[in-house]
């Protein structure tokens, strides 16, 4: 399965859409979208994986480096999370305790404007 990932402005927050199944092959696009971001100054992200169905170890490793970065500059990163087996990977590495997780889009970008999560344990 191919990967789509897109990016939108709600007020002050940027989100990335993604779709599909993030592995290996495909997690350098979900890489390059947040990168992109965080290089243009962004600090306020919310990451939608509600449309995706599989995540392996290296798209947690991009989300982790991502978020790493974000804390450093005082940003904050929410994701929303609704498919069963990605819940399943945040929760069986411990990521669900570093991340805000939401079951939509508007309560993880509220969240995100808000500031909320910067003060969470950084990785």
């Amino acid at each position: 399965m191919s990967i789509s990932v897109t990016t939108s402005e709600n007020g002050p927050v940027h989100v990335v859409h993604v779709a599909g199944e993030v592995d290996v092959t495909s997690a350098a696009l979900l890489r390059d979208a947040l990168e992109a971001l965080l290089a243009d100054g962004h600090r306020r992200l919310t990451l939608d994986l509600g449309e995706v169905t599989f995540m392996d170890s290296t798209a947690l490793g991009v989300i982790v480096g991502r978020l790493r970065r974000l804390a450093r500059h005082g940003g904050v990163m929410t994701v929303v999370a609704t498919h069963e087996r990605v819940l399943r990977v945040f929760g069986i590495t411990g990521l669900d305790q570093l991340l805000e997780i939401h079951p939509d889009l508007d309560s993880a970008v509220a969240a995100a404007a808000a500031g909320a999560g910067s003060d969470a344990g950084t990785p």
